[in-house]
C-alpha cells in the first residue's frame, strides 16, 4: 500500500502502527500542506485522513485484536484515539499524562490485553513531544504511564528505531531515543511485562512491581513449580506458580512443573490431573512435567553414598524421643554407628524388615548448630502404603528436605523459588547439596500469600472436605483456584491480584475485598444485566392503564456492551416487584419502573396483618425519571418466568487471623451457605454453566446450575464486589 501525505505532518500513528503490525507501508511526503493524508490500497482505492487510515491498519493487520476483540473493544479503542488529541493541545499535555497514568494503575494496556493501536496511538503522541515527556519520564511523577511507555518501546524496538530516526528526529535505537529500559542481565535486570493480560509491575501502592532475579542471566534461568500431588491448588499456591512465570518470562528462561509426590499417604493421581488443570487455567507455560519419584534409583544410591562416606546414618530412636534430642541438641546415641551397621540398617529399611520399619535415614550435619534445621535431619524414612505412581516398588521414601536439593540440582534448576517460612531451612538446602557433591541452586525467597478468614493448609482443608462442610474442593468457599473461579472469580483478577503484591518478603495479611473489586472492574463492563424479583413476598402491582394484552421489546442485556447480545422482556399490566421495593412505596408516589418509564402509585392494598399483598398504579410515561426517587426492577406476571436460587456465601471460618498454637476447628462457622428463591426473566433459560451476569440491584452472579427444566432452579452463585461487609457468623 502506498501512503502519501504533506512533508510537514506525517501520519505518525499510522506509520507506526503499521511498523509494529507488520503491514506493508511505502510512504511518500508528495502531497501540499494542508492536505489530507491518503492511502492507496491494493485494489486502487483509496482513504483519507489519519485516523481513517490508523483504523484500517489496525483492521488488515495481522497482530491479534490489533482493532480490538470485539465491537466494544473497537468502540473503546475509538474513544482513546479521538482522546490522543489532548495531547496535542499544550496545555493540556500533563493532564493527559496523569489521566493515562490513573489508568495504567490497573491495566497493562489500554485496552483488553494486548497492544492495540490504541496504545500505538498514545505512545506516538509521548515520544514525539520529545524533551517535555523526557523531562516528566524522568521526575517519576508518572510511573505507571513511564512503565507501560517503556514495555512497548522494549517490545517493538526493531521497528520503531527506523520509525524514531526517521519522523521523530531521534538518532540510533528508540532504546537510546526513548531512553527506555535495558535488558535485564544479571542482578541489574529491569522489568518487561508478562503475560496472561496483567501486567506484573505494580504493588499495592503505585510504585512499579520491577524484581530482579540474583545471579539471572538472560536465556539461561530454569524455575520449577513444585507442588506436593495432596490437594488441590489454592491461591497461596498461585503466587508461587505466577512468580516463576514472572521471571521465566522476563529472562527469557524456563519453568518445569515437577510433582513432589514423596508421601504415598497423602498423594492420588486425583490430585496430580486436577493440579495440571488448575496450572493451565493460571496461564503457566511450563516446558515439561516431572516426578521426584521419577529420581528415586538416583536418591537412593545417593543416600547410600553418603552413608559410605560418613555424612548419613541409620538412626531407630523413637519419634518423639528424636524430636526431644534435636531441640535440645542432644547427639543421637546411633549417630557414630560404623559405616557397615548403617549399610545394614539400610538394607533393612529398604526390605521394609520389622527391624527396618523401626529406623530412618538422617544426615549428619551439626546437632550444635543454632540453626535446628542442621541438626541432623532425617533424609528417609519407611512407608508400606503404595505410591500412587509406583505401587509398591518402594518400601522407602526420601522427604522433601533430602530429595528436593537433589532434584533440584540434577535436573539443571538455577533458581529454586520458595516462600520465606522456609527461610530457616535454606542454610540445610545449601549444605546438603554440598555434601552430595553438586552444583549449588540459587535460592529466592518470597512472602507466602496469606488471606483473612482463610485456610491455607491442605491438611486443614481436607478436613472441611472429609466432614462435608463443603461439598469437594472445588467448592465456591474454598481458597483453591477451583474454588474461586467457581464462585465467580476470572483469572486475570487473580493473576492481576497476586503480581501486585510482587516478590515482596513482607508477610502480610490480604484482604479478600481487594481481589473481588479489581474482578468487579473486568467483569462489569462486559457481563449481560438479567431482573430477578424475590420469591418471598413478592407484591403484584397492577397497572389499571396498561396493556391488557401483553406486548414484547427487545432490548441489549448491556446498554454500554453491544456483545453482551438481546433479550426479549415482556410488558404487561401485573407486574411482580420484591416485597423491600414495595415497602417503601407511599400512596400517590411517583416510581419509575427500569426500561419502561414512571408510573404513579395510586392505592397500597395490605391483609389483616398489615403486610402489602397489591399495588394498584397507573402509567405515567411522559413522567420524568430523573425526578423519581425510587427505580423499581419488574417482571411481568407470565407463565414463561423461571425459578432461581440464589446462594450466598460466608467465610470458612469466624477468625481473622488463626494463631499458630490455635485449633481451627474452635473457630469453623457453621453457617456459610444461604440460599433465597427468586424468579428471573425468561431470556435466562439460554444461560451456561459459568456464565457471570449481574442482577439488576442485587449484584453479580455466576450460574452453576443452568436451566434443565422448569421444575428444577437456574442456581445463581452470588460474586462479592469487594464493598459488602461479610461478617463470618
Amino acid at each position: 500500500m502506498e501512503l502519501a501525505f504533506p512533508p510537514d505532518s506525517p501520519p505518525l500513528h499510522a506509520i507506526a502502527a503499521a511498523k509494529i503490525g507488520g503491514t506493508s507501508l511505502v510512504p511518500f511526503s508528495t502531497l501540499p500542506s494542508g492536505s489530507l493524508p491518503s492511502l492507496l490500497v491494493a485494489n486502487g482505492q483509496s482513504l483519507h485522513g489519519a485516523d481513517v487510515i490508523l483504523r484500517y491498519i489496525g483492521r488488515i493487520s495481522n497482530l491479534p485484536n490489533f482493532y480490538g476483540e470485539d465491537a466494544y473493544q473497537s468502540s473503546k479503542i475509538d474513544e482513546w484515539l479521538d482522546y490522543a488529541h489532548v495531547f496535542g493541545s499544550g496545555s493540556e499535555f500533563e493532564g493527559a499524562c496523569s489521566y493515562v497514568d490513573e489508568y495504567l494503575l490497573k491495566n497493562t494496556c489500554l485496552v483488553g490485553n494486548t497492544v492495540s493501536i490504541a496504545d500505538v496511538a498514545i505512545w506516538v503522541c509521548l515520544a514525539a513531544a520529545g524533551l517535555r515527556w523526557e523531562s516528566l519520564r524522568k521526575s517519576k511523577k508518572y510511573p505507571n504511564l513511564v512503565r507501560w511507555f517503556n514495555s512497548i518501546s522494549n517490545e517493538y524496538d526493531a521497528v520503531l528505531s527506523e520509525f524514531s530516526a526517521t519522523y521523530l528526529g531521534k538518532k540510533g535505537s528508540s532504546k537510546a531515543a526513548m531512553s527506555k529500559s535495558k535488558e535485564p542481565q544479571g542482578s541489574n535486570a529491569r522489568s518487561t511485562p508478562v503475560e496472561n493480560g496483567v501486567h506484573a509491575n505494580e504493588t499495592t501502592g503505585s510504585k512499579p512491581f520491577e524484581v530482579d532475579l540474583p545471579h539471572a542471566e538472560v536465556g539461561k534461568v530454569k524455575l520449577r513449580f513444585a507442588p506436593e500431588p495432596s490437594g488441590y491448588l489454592h491461591i497461596g499456591h498461585s503466587k508461587a506458580a505466577l512468580l516463576n512465570q514472572y521471571f521465566a518470562d522476563r529472562y527469557k528462561g524456563e519453568v518445569i512443573v515437577r510433582f513432589d509426590d514423596t508421601n504415598p499417604d497423602k498423594e492420588s493421581s486425583e490430585f496430580v490431573d486436577n493440579l495440571l488443570k488448575d496450572i493451565e487455567t493460571l496461564g503457566i507455560k511450563y516446558s515439561t512435567v516431572t516426578y521426584t519419584s521419577d529420581y528415586f534409583p538416583q536418591t537412593m544410591e545417593m543416600a547410600e553414598k553418603l552413608i559410605r562416606e560418613g555424612k548419613a546414618y541409620v538412626d531407630d530412636t523413637p519419634r518423639e524421643k528424636m524430636q526431644h534430642e534435636r531441640m535440645a541438641g542432644i547427639e543421637s546415641r546411633c549417630r557414630n554407628n560404623s559405616v557397615d551397621e548403617n549399610l545394614n540398617l539400610w538394607k533393612d529399611m529398604i526390605a521394609g524388615s520389622e527391624r527396618g520399619l523401626m529406623c530412618c535415614l538422617r544426615g549428619k550435619l551439626d546437632m550444635q548448630d543454632p540453626n535446628k534445621s542442621l541438626r541432623d535431619p532425617v533424609y528417609y524414612r519407611c512407608n508400606l502404603t503404595p505410591h500412587h505412581r509406583i505401587e509398591a516398588k518402594y518400601k522407602v521414601y526420601p522427604t522433601y528436605d533430602f530429595c528436593c536439593p537433589f532434584v533440584d540440582s540434577v535436573e539443571g534448576i538455577t533458581h529454586a523459588l520458595r516462600s520465606s517460612e522456609y527461610h530457616d531451612r535454606n542454610d540445610q538446602y545449601y549444605r546438603i547439596q554440598s555434601d552430595m557433591g553438586l552444583r549449588r541452586v540459587h535460592i529466592y525467597e518470597f512472602s507466602r500469600l496469606n488471606m483473612v478468614y482463610t485456610l491455607l493448609s491442605k491438611r486443614k482443608l481436607l478436613w472441611f472436605v472429609q466432614n462435608g462442610k463443603v461439598e469437594s474442593w472445588d467448592d465456591p468457599r474454598f481458597p483453591t483456584v477451583q474454588g474461586i473461579v467457581r464462585r465467580g472469580l476470572k483469572v486475570e483478577a487473580l493473576v492481576q491480584f497476586i503480581l501486585e503484591q510482587g516478590a515482596s518478603k513482607n508477610l502480610n495479611l490480604m484482604e479478600w475485598d481487594k481481589l473481588w473489586a479489581i474482578n468487579k472492574k473486568i467483569i462489569d463492563p462486559v457481563c449481560p444485566r438479567y431482573t430477578a424479583v424475590i420469591e418471598q413476598r413478592r407484591v403484584l402491582l397492577v397497572l389499571t392503564d396498561g396493556p391488557k394484552d401483553p406486548f414484547v421489546r427487545i432490548l441489549p442485556k448491556h446498554k454500554k456492551y453491544e456483545g453482551a447480545g438481546e433479550k426479549a422482556v415482556t410488558y404487561s399490566n401485573r407486574l411482580w416487584i420484591d416485597f423491600a421495593d414495595a415497602e417503601s412505596i407511599s400512596v400517590n408516589e411517583e416510581v419509575t419502573l427500569k426500561d419502561w418509564g414512571n408510573a404513579i402509585v395510586k392505592e397500597i392494598k395490605k391483609d389483616e396483618s398489615g403486610i402489602i399483598t397489591q399495588l394498584v398504579g397507573v402509567l405515567h410515561l411522559e413522567g420524568n425519571v430523573k425526578k423519581t426517587k425510587l427505580k423499581l426492577t419488574w417482571l411481568s406476571d407470565t407463565s414463561e418466568l423461571l425459578r432461581l436460587t440464589l446462594v450466598d456465601f460466608d467465610y470458612l471460618i469466624t477468625k481473622k487471623k488463626l494463631e499458630e498454637d490455635e485449633d481451627f476447628i474452635n473457630v469453623v462457622n457453621h453457617h456459610t451457605r444461604e440460599e433465597t428463591l427468586a424468579l428471573g426473566e425468561s431470556d435466562m433459560r439460554n444461560l451456561n454453566r459459568g456464565d457471570i451476569i449481574q442482577l439488576e440491584r442485587k449484584g453479580y452472579y455466576r450460574c452453576d446450575v443452568p436451566f434443565i427444566r422448569p421444575s428444577k432452579p437456574i442456581v445463581l452463585f452470588s460474586i462479592p464486589d469487594g464493598k459488602q461487609q461479610t461478617v463470618a457468623k
